[in-house]
């Protein structure tokens, strides 16, 4: 079993967003992405059979790569397959937690 504070990973940049590797596996990878307002983690896809997860912990923004934005606020998870194009957009500073299983 392992324990994770999550308030231990809310770091910021001005210049890029901060993402930080919480937990790796063959079988799930957690990362968590931090994004002052303004940052944008571009729409990209991935060439894999895996899932992700996209959860919102605070702040708002918005999921982008899908036909529409969809608003991203705490407690919105998000999941598709990592083929799927997605991204997000901050419009306040905002903490996001990626799950990905099995990895990439």
């Amino acid at each position: 079993m392992k324990i994770f504070n999550l308030q231990d990973t809310a770091k910021f940049s001005k210049e890029r967003f901060f993402r930080e590797l919480i937990f790796d596996s063959p079988n799930l990878r957690v990362l968590n992405f931090n994004f002052e307002a303004g940052q944008e983690l571009p729409v990209h896809s991935h060439p894999a059979d895996s899932e992700v997860a996209l959860l919102v912990l605070e702040g708002e923004g918005v999921f982008t790569g899908g036909p529409e934005e969809i608003p991203a606020t705490p407690g919105v998870l998000q999941i598709m397959p990592v083929t799927e194009p997605h991204g997000l957009r901050a419009q306040t500073r905002l903490r996001l937690l990626v799950f990905i299983a099995p990895t990439l």
